[in-house]
């Protein structure tokens, strides 16, 4: 049994801190043993010393999760604070949040949470009316571990089918009702993964699944995606396969969409998480044939909306920042298409509603709305109110009025009722939060990234903050997929931000807030700029005294999970603490399991080449702790059920970790049992992890007690 000793009080300490020398604490880590598993790539040998972890069935892999946590949370319980900022997470959390409303049928919908509900409940309205609870998830499980995951009506309103994960799981079961008396009207329909609900008049619906695996349902790979049509009164296994199925066609990613005027289904199949085909089918008959509007991977393109016979699509094809084509059913081919909104220096995404196009720019990841008609006219600039994210700009195409919804990194999202033929807005709802936004500022900076490429990064903190190089520091990244980090509030970062720390977000190349060319920019071979794109970021925060070595902390999840376990496995020095959460993080066996096939258009596979495989093993964290190294402290997180990012990356990595770590700082893993990869996680337990990770992080950056008192004086008063 491996054992450190952590001695806290040799960090100095900001003005406002009295520090005493404190006890050690001991940590007796389990012994995790090692197998002789050896693979062979291109004629090197890997050695595999933990490879049993990935089986998640196993009776040995359970006992070392529970001995693991067990080691964890004995470090956790004694820390001073924690308890103080469990407490504080649930006053400040404990406020009404509510949805921007939608219509469907004769009554309007909205989501609502009271406070700390775990899950958040569906009400509904008829005009004038009172408001009644539609569907309540907390009802769903004692623990709150089941959750809505979509909800989706008929035209007409008269039915709506919802899908829930339970545990975490990409698997979902769907549940049909009928909308005026909220009874169900047919069996539970199982195993739909990766699918959203399509109705087809009040008939049936679309959704897509795979085939259940064998072996491991959390673990085991799943690559052969399927749309399937689901009439309703027939049983499931009736469902005939629309399209998906084909041995030598396998498409990982399938998805049925139903245009607005019930007239066709677009249908968009992928290999990899980026790029589609594109096919249309007209709907007077399930049995017309497939019409192709792409038929290859090259961009990624999708139906926004129909009038008529015109379909009009958003696509970067030829257009890096994307453009709104339009073109004719009966010749729907990307030959036949003519620009409506043309590409700009900008990245646009677009939402309809009321008859006009809404399309958001990302100026420096920062949100920029305008209007057109559907002649691609400029109807009006949007005047937002204020520097942040806008979402929700669409709504049905008779819809008068639509809701979005505006936020930041230091302010509350609240919603706004907007009037499409005048452009005028009206707040609809603020939050009656406990956090003033007025106390707080964000500033985007420009920083310079090894091979010289300028990236953003927006840092918030309290105003009047002293730039000392001894404020806690979380710099939070992600860096791909195409994914954009876009300024948002939350509760969990005001908290931290409440106690004197800093907020740092950079937008890393591989993320999509500058087009596809940004995003090729950070993947496969070109992976290493994500991680020089954070390297940097930390720099600038310690060249310009935001933080120091010992006040820096780095977190991501996922993908960026993987951006923390290869930057502090490069750059041990850099950091005090690193949180890397549900994290990629053995990077030549991530394509075995589940759907992680789908993500090598971003990272490639070690399958593929020689070069590839070498690439991949120069960064995968699991193959770069070394021995005799002194890292940072780890808290590494993930969930059992997690099946998108299966918790054997965290276990191996957090196991080699605890093999090689030199110093004395800790390197633990914290495993939620019952949770999955992080969408619908019970607001209680996410509390408890946010409390065990912010008391982690501020605890071994040497505070022996909150940094600001005065605020958890107040909430005890």
């Amino acid at each position: 049994m491996k054992k450190f000793s952590l001695l806290t009080a040799v960090i100095a300490m900001t003005a406002c801190q009295n520090t005493h020398q404190r006890e050690p604490i001991i940590v007796t880590y389990p012994t995790t043993k090692k197998v002789d598993t050896v693979d062979t790539y291109f004629g090197t040998e890997v050695q595999d010393s933990y490879r049993w972890l990935e089986d998640d069935r196993s009776s040995e892999t359970e006992a070392w999760v529970k001995e693991q946590n067990a080691a964890t949370f004995g470090y956790l319980d004694q820390i001073p604070f924690r308890e103080d900022l469990k407490n504080r997470l649930e006053k400040l959390w404990n406020y009404e949040k509510l949805g921007s409303p939608f219509k469907e049928g004769d009554y309007t919908y909205f989501y609502k949470n009271n406070g700390l509900q775990n899950q958040y409940v569906v009400y509904r309205k008829k005009e004038g009316g009172e408001e009644e609870v539609f569907l309540d998830p907390n009802k769903f499980s004692e623990d709150g571990t089941t959750s809505l995951m979509s909800l989706n009506f008929t035209k007409d309103g008269s039915k709506a089918a919802y899908l829930i994960s339970e545990g975490g799981s990409d698997w979902r079961k769907g549940i049909v009702i009928d909308t005026e008396s909220r009874e169900r009207v047919e069996d539970t329909l199982v195993d739909i993964k990766f699918s959203g609900i399509s109705w087809k008049g009040n008939e049936g619906f679309f959704y897509s699944s795979y085939d259940k695996p064998d072996g491991s349902e959390l673990s085991a790979k799943t690559d052969q995606h399927k749309l399937y049509y689901h009439k309703l009164g027939t049983p499931q296994s009736e469902d005939p396969v629309i399209f998906g199925g084909i041995p030598e066609e396998k498409h990982r990613y399938v998805g049925g969409s139903v245009s607005e005027d019930g007239k066709y289904l677009f249908i968009s199949a992928a290999t990899s998480t980026s790029g589609n085909k594109l096919f249309m089918k007209d709907l007077s008959s399930l049995d017309n044939p497939l019409v192709t509007i792409l038929d290859d991977t090259d961009s990624d393109t999708y139906v926004i909306d129909t009038d008529g016979s015109k379909l009009y699509m958003v696509t970067n094809r030829n257009a890096p920042n994307k453009k709104i084509v339009v073109a004719d059913a009966a010749n729907p081919g990307s030959e036949h298409w003519q620009d409506v909104i043309p590409e700009t220096e900008h990245v646009l995404t677009s939402g309809t509603g009321g008859g006009y196009f809404f399309a958001e720019y990302m100026v420096d990841a920062i949100s920029k709305v305008m209007q057109y008609d559907y002649g691609g006219n400029l109807v009006r600039e949007v005047k937002l109110p204020g520097v942040g994210s806008a979402n929700g700009f669409g709504g049905k195409k008779e819809d008068q009025e639509f809701y979005f919804s505006f936020t930041n990194y230091n302010t509350p999202s609240s919603s706004y009722k907007y009037d499409v033929e005048t452009g005028v807005y009206e707040q609809y709802w603020n939050p009656d939060i406990d956090f003033n936004p007025e106390d707080y500022e964000s500033t985007q900076v420009f920083y310079n990234s090894k091979d010289g490429t300028k990236v953003p990064m927006i840092i918030t903190h309290k105003k009047g903050l002293e730039l000392n190089g001894k404020n806690p520091t979380i710099l939070y990244g992600y860096g791909g997929f195409n994914i954009s980090l876009t300024p948002s509030f939350s509760i969990t970062n005001a908290i931290w931000m409440e106690q004197g720390g800093i907020y740092a977000v950079p937008n890393l190349r591989g993320g999509g807030e500058y087009g596809k060319k940004w995003h090729i920019a950070g993947t496969k071979q070109q992976k290493q700029n994500v991680f020089d794109d954070f390297i940097a970021a930390a720099e600038y925060l310690i060249e310009h005294q935001y933080t120091s070595k010992e006040y820096l902390a780095i977190r991501g999840g996922s993908n960026g999970g993987l951006l923390v376990g290869a930057t502090m496995t490069q750059r041990p020095d850099l950091m005090q603490v690193a949180l890397p959460a549900v994290g990629v993080l053995d990077m030549l066996r991530y394509h075995t399991f589940t759907a992680g096939a789908g993500w090598a258009y971003d990272y490639g596979t070690s399958e593929e080449s020689e070069e590839m495989f070498k690439y991949l093993k120069n960064y995968s964290p699991v193959h770069n702790v070394k021995e005799g190294t002194a890292y940072p402290a780890t808290l590494v997180t993930t969930g059992d059920h997690d099946d998108r990012v299966v918790p054997a990356h965290s276990f191996k990595f957090a196991a080699v970790l605890q093999e090689h770590q030199a110093g004395d700082n800790p390197t633990l893993i914290r495993i939620e049992t019952n949770a999955g990869h992080g969408a619908g996680t019970p607001v209680s337990k996410t509390i408890e992890q946010y409390a065990d990770i912010f008391g982690f992080t501020l605890f071994n950056m040497g505070f022996d007690k909150l940094p600001n008192q005065a605020v958890l004086k107040e909430f005890k008063d």
